[in-house]
């Protein structure tokens, strides 16, 4: 929840000034507000956009909530599900995620499904059975369509704490999904990118995306400067 239509100009526009240089896909998911103003910068750039969440609702009596019909709207192409911060504050299960997945495939969109562990789970011993519990209910929804969804790995001790999995910690849990991935769909599994969120930055980013398994990043807090988010795109 970060942004101002002033703040977000400059950014946009440095982000879409430095996409030219980098060989990477690129894309920014502000807050639902300024998607407009998103659209508006960006259009025709290299740069695609997104939103941060959305509702399994298509419409109806559900104040607050953003359908993936509105999402369409602005011509987005990703949108974020399964966040941490929505499972940790908002109580979104694995189920929901799930659903809010194939309802965005259903729309044309890319979800962008996050998974991970807190650091109390990690200390005992459970990220790979917590992993796998919140990826299992979205393999089994999006069935034959898996191919069309991005899965971002994000330790949630990692997130805004300073703290960073190592790339061999991050490596490690990144195959394991894809592991479980080849298991529902080998071809899938080859083609989906699996993103790394633990505070991915400058100086960790070349380290963190050398790893096989490792196909990109979904920056926070480095992502608003666009100095910083260029860097990262650079590292690839």
């Amino acid at each position: 929840m970060n942004g101002s239509l002033a703040t977000n100009a400059s950014l946009l526009e440095a982000i879409r000034a430095g996409a030219a240089s980098v060989s990477c896909e690129l894309a920014v998911c502000p807050p639902a507000p300024y998607l407009a103003q998103a659209q508006n910068m960006l259009a025709g750039s290299a740069v695609a956009w997104g939103a941060q969440d959305m509702s399994v609702h298509e419409s109806g009596a559900f104040t607050g909530e953003v359908s993936s019909v509105m999402l369409q709207d602005f011509a987005c192409r990703y949108v974020i599900v399964g966040h941490s911060e929505r499972r940790a504050m908002h109580g979104e299960t694995d189920a929901l995620v799930a659903a809010k997945a194939v309802r965005a495939l259903a729309a044309g969109l890319v979800p962008i499904v996050c998974v991970g562990e807190t650091l109390a789970e990690r200390e005992a011993g459970q990220t790979d059975a917590i992993v796998m519990q919140q990826l299992q209910p979205v393999l089994a929804a999006v069935g034959a369509q898996l191919a069309g969804i991005v899965i971002a790995y994000e330790p949630v001790w990692a997130i805004g704490t300073g703290k960073t999995a190592t790339p061999a910690m991050a490596q490690q849990v990144h195959e394991l999904i894809r592991a479980q991935l080849a298991q529902a769909d080998v071809a899938a599994a080859e083609k989906i990118r699996i993103l790394y969120g633990g505070s991915m930055k400058p100086d960790n980013a070349k380290e963190l995306l050398a790893m096989p398994d490792i196909d990109g990043g979904l920056i926070g807090g480095a992502a608003l400067k666009a100095v910083d988010f260029l860097a990262i795109a650079q590292a690839i």
